[in-house]
């Protein structure tokens, strides 16, 4: 068996589509980054819960999906680094480690990976496939959010869940349908515009 027929072609994401390659890479991982930012300042703080409620969580989804996992981690990846050593990234200016919502940030760089992955399979053509993408990734987030959220404040998981969870889930679920639309009509526009 040839090398070629063992091989199976790369599945593009939507940065695929964008031409260049090293410098392109670069310029859409940093492109990320800046998107996960700004759309983290976009905060809401609210009176029950420590955690903000924040349009991060949409543009850490949409750029793994757009990006695919390399470039999506990298970019989530270098939001949290950066944020990590000083610069005042994550919501509300704030910068480190030793805050309720620093799980969530992590669950970022692993969210967008998984969705990433997802999106190179074809998981981002479709209304429920896209939903099903969306959904994980949201769920990875809390995967890692919660159980920070409960050790910072020294709560039961019961009680994180009712801080972390409960309140988002309405706006996590407006997020899910969004991706839903926005990704399968992308992909449908593009492959009107190739014919």
């Amino acid at each position: 068996m040839s090398a070629i027929a063992t091989h199976a072609p790369r599945v593009p994401v939507l940065a695929d589509l964008v031409p260049g390659a090293r410098v392109r890479d670069v310029t859409l991982v940093l492109i990320g980054t800046a998107f996960i930012t700004v759309a983290g300042y976009i905060a809401i703080p609210l009176p029950f819960t420590p955690v903000p409620l924040s349009l991060a969580t949409f543009a850490v989804l949409l750029t793994g999906a757009s990006l695919g996992p390399l470039r999506g981690g990298i970019s989530a990846g270098l939001y949290l680094t950066l944020g990590l050593i000083g610069v005042p990234l994550f919501a509300n200016g704030s910068a480190g480690w030793a805050f309720s919502s620093f799980g969530y940030i992590v669950g970022y760089v692993v969210a967008a990976l998984i969705v990433g992955i997802l999106a190179r399979r074809r998981s981002d053509r479709n209304v429920w496939s896209t939903l099903g993408l969306a959904s994980l990734g949201s769920l990875t987030i809390y995967a890692f959010g919660v159980p920070w959220l409960a050790a910072f404040l020294g709560v039961d998981l019961a009680t994180a869940l009712a801080l972390g969870v409960v309140p988002f889930l309405i706006g996590d679920a407006i997020k899910i349908v969004a991706m839903a639309g926005l990704l399968p009509l992308t992909w449908r526009v593009i492959d009107r515009s190739r014919r």
